[in-house]
């Protein structure tokens, strides 16, 4: 299954984006820890380089996130041009009170009533944008829910004499270009439910805790993880949890569901679906497919 999802809302806010960037100072690019790159929308980068904005990156439910690996992506991005990543919790007020002074070194020219600070915070759905706006104007402003897009507006706030904040509608990009993307986005909850199977993005899911997390996968549980593979995982969870159908055939849709759930509330534990290194590889690999592609091609038309 490829995993396509561009609501039609998307067309306007990305043009109107485009549009409000050119007057900000500072774009907050807001991203899920544990899969900051997956999640990258490669149109807000675009649009971030031609403007030569600097960024500040917030990996944020890094308390969802291996610590490790989170570390490991916060020296991937800090050795960018122009960008500076922390790691934090959006629904700690005391990690975004951190936000407005390093946004102030980022743009140190941008220091007095005359001239605020304007920062714009960007991101896909469902990665804490709208919970990072209330939290910085200690106020509920922007309408925060466990479903994607539900900003669909651009709203201005006024977050001190010398700071202004703009919050815009999670973008999505035309197309997702990588499959594991896809399923990746669809597990942690960035793409709406109509878009997706719940039980191939929870054996996805499955696979990725087999590989990578077989003991928090145990514990939550306890089921032997012996000669399975993620459709197992699932079928296990139905039987372990008694999801079953009639004739005791186990129910999968249910199954899915929990498991998505446990991985996106952090009930299975602390969890990364990628690590620059396993995103060096899926890309390298993607690299090689495409050149075989291309061999066979030639070969076929002599």
């Amino acid at each position: 299954m490829s995993i396509q999802w561009f609501p039609g809302h998307m067309v306007s806010a990305r043009k109107k984006a485009a549009e409000t960037m050119e007057h900000v100072d500072i774009i907050i690019e807001v991203h899920d820890a544990r899969l900051p790159e997956a999640g990258s929308n490669p149109v807000i980068k675009e649009l971030r380089l031609f403007r030569q904005k600097p960024c500040l990156k917030i990996l944020n439910k890094a308390d969802l996130a291996d610590p490790a690996t989170t570390a490991e992506w916060l020296d991937f991005y800090n050795r960018q041009k122009n960008v500076k990543a922390i790691a934090l919790s959006c629904k700690k007020p005391g990690d975004v009170a951190r936000i407005p002074a390093i946004c102030g070194k980022l743009a140190p020219h941008r220091d007095s009533r005359l001239k605020p600070l304007r920062m714009m915070v960007m991101g896909i759905p469902n990665v804490g944008k709208s919970t990072l706006i209330n939290a910085l104007l200690k106020r509920r402003v922007a309408a925060v829910g466990d479903e994607p897009a539900i900003t669909k507006n651009q709203q201005g706030f006024e977050l001190n004499e010398q700071m202004t904040v703009i919050d815009t509608p999670g973008l999505m990009w035309p197309k997702i270009e990588y499959d594991c993307d896809g399923f990746m986005l669809a597990a942690s909850h960035a793409i709406g439910r109509n878009a997706i199977i719940d039980e191939e993005v929870a054996s996805f899911l499955g696979e990725i805790l087999l590989d990578r997390y077989p003991a928090l996968l145990g514990k939550r549980y306890g089921f032997s993880l012996e000669a399975l593979d993620g459709e197992g995982v699932v079928d296990s969870i139905a039987k372990k949890r008694g999801y079953l159908l009639k004739g005791g055939v186990p129910d999968r849709e249910r199954a899915a569901f929990m498991l998505l759930q446990d991985y996106r509330t952090g009930a299975l534990g602390r969890i990364s679906l990628e690590t620059p290194v396993s995103r060096n590889n899926m890309l390298l690999s993607h690299v090689l497919a495409e050149a075989g592609k291309t061999e066979e091609n030639s070969a076929d038309t002599h």
